[in-house]
């Protein structure tokens, strides 16, 4: 139960609005214009602020502003009877925490309630807290996280390897962080003030891939209008990560092996061998084994890079982990969203640990991001998990009323807002609340990517991009 301020012009709503908060156990105040809502912000601090936009002198954008500086934590909930989607759709980017359409199904309005004092008050005890117990590096990119057996024997191994020359060979499964293992091989080598340089032996075509990796002279093909040294040669002193180097063409192969064993490279059109000091650490969820005998990869290659053989374990063999790698997932999504970290619920790990997890760390990340999107800064509870996992849609109302699904409500609000500005306006959105857009939209339209770009008003490889880069595929 928590304080609320209600700010409406209309006495009557005001009036059994109230009345129905308090049969709920809230406290409540009431105002009829912008000027006194914030006087009775002012006066005592409430954990919730309910107000429409349309209010008589000051609008309900600028009073929300102002309740916006005096307290940043304090969570507002926008109403409105109008479709002014634009104005609704502005005050989220501004921080609100939801909107909703007057009349409002008021089951539904009092879950928001809830939630928006349940988001409130993490906020306030994160900011009250000196010692925070986040996970560790749980705003690195590069941390790697578990304290399970099997991650303790990941880390003992790149310990022992880190400080010497050789060649690693990092297996896998495909999400089980083998890039992040190469980088804290680098990053605890000898090598840790020099480049690591990163190749994706199977994102760049295989026509461009030798010149990337050694460089090319000038002439050497079409538009090659100047020398350029390849990678390998950048990161002289470092090292080179080649990633799914079970998927380099059988022609590179040969170029690589003369790397390892000569530590010399050729230039595309170049008539002579260059030397070069550099680390190569690589990394596979192909089985070589199998695909030496089919003539697809080099056994000679396979034996210069399996100096060392670090295996990564899925994440299915270290359940163990999970809840603190739900946290840590969750604090840099938050991070990279501009939002308080909310923390995860144990109900919410539970539901994490009942699913088998076929796309490892990278899959429960995605998960994640998504669940913290629909959670809008409470704590990512078991319903927004299953929403993410599963694409599971709120309850009907009880009472079967056929008012439209939320979704569609706010694909009109995005119909409504990109008619009266364009693009321009969708692009105007914090990541947070784009990706929360983006969302509704392929619900609206049943994951019609086609559909859902032209009503967001983008190309479909722009949705396509902007739906990869928050994690919503």
């Amino acid at each position: 139960m928590g304080a609320i301020v209600v700010i409406d012009d209309d006495a009557q709503l005001r009036q059994s609005f109230g009345r129905l908060l308090e049969q709920d156990g809230h406290m409540v105040r009431t105002a009829g214009s912008a000027e006194a809502g914030i006087e009775a912000v002012r006066a005592q601090t409430p954990d919730l602020v309910i107000m429409d936009v349309r209010l008589p002198g000051m609008d309900g954008l600028t009073a929300f502003g102002r309740l916006h500086e005096m307290d940043p934590l304090l969570p507002v909930i926008i109403m409105t009877a109008y479709g002014a989607a634009d104005t609704a759709i502005e005050a989220t980017r501004r921080g609100a925490f939801d909107f909703v359409l007057k009349p409002f199904d008021i089951p539904e309005m009092l879950s928001l309630i809830a939630k928006a004092l349940e988001a409130g008050q993490a906020a306030r005890a994160r900011s009250a807290r000196v010692d925070l117990d986040a996970a560790p590096d749980s705003g690195s990119e590069a941390a790697m996280v578990g304290k399970s057996p099997a991650m303790q024997e990941v880390y003992k191994a790149i310990g022992r390897v880190a400080a010497t020359e050789a060649t690693v060979l990092i297996r896998g499964e495909s999400g089980t962080g083998k890039e992040l293992a190469a980088r804290a091989i680098h990053q605890h080598s000898p090598r840790r003030d020099r480049p690591l340089m990163v190749i994706n032996c199977v994102a760049i075509p295989e026509t461009l891939l030798e010149s990337e990796l050694f460089g090319y002279e000038k002439g050497a093909f079409t538009g090659a209008g100047s020398r350029r040294a390849g990678k390998i040669e950048q990161a002289a002193g470092g090292a080179v990560f080649l990633d799914e180097i079970g998927d380099m063409p059988f022609a590179i192969q040969s170029k690589l092996l003369r790397l390892l064993e000569e530590k010399t490279v050729e230039r595309l059109g170049g008539s002579g061998a260059s030397k070069v000091d550099v680390r190569i650490i690589a990394a596979t969820n192909r089985n070589l084994e199998e695909a030496i005998g089919q003539g697809r990869f080099r056994e000679d290659l396979y034996y210069r890079l399996r100096v060392v053989t670090l295996r990564l374990p899925p994440l299915r063999e270290r359940m163990e982990d999970l809840p603190l790698l739900a946290n840590h997932l969750v604090a840099r999504h938050a991070a990279k969203l501009g939002v308080a970290n909310p923390g995860v619920a144990d109900e919410a790990v539970s539901v994490l640990a009942a699913h088998d997890w076929p796309g490892n760390v990278r899959e429960l990340s995605n998960v994640l991001h998504k669940a913290l999107i629909f959670g809008r800064g409470a704590t990512v509870g078991a319903a927004e998990v299953r929403q993410a996992l599963h694409g599971e849609a709120p309850p009907p109302p009880a009472d079967g009323a056929a008012d439209a699904p939320a979704q569609e409500i706010m694909a009109r609000h995005v119909r409504q807002a990109l008619a009266a500005g364009g693009p321009a306006l969708f692009e105007t959105l914090t990541d947070a609340y784009a990706a929360l857009i983006i969302a509704e939209a392929l619900k609206a339209t049943t994951n019609n990517r086609t559909h859902a770009a032209k009503l967001l008003g983008l190309s479909r490889p722009t949705l396509i991009a902007k739906i990869e880069k928050y994690g919503l595929g």
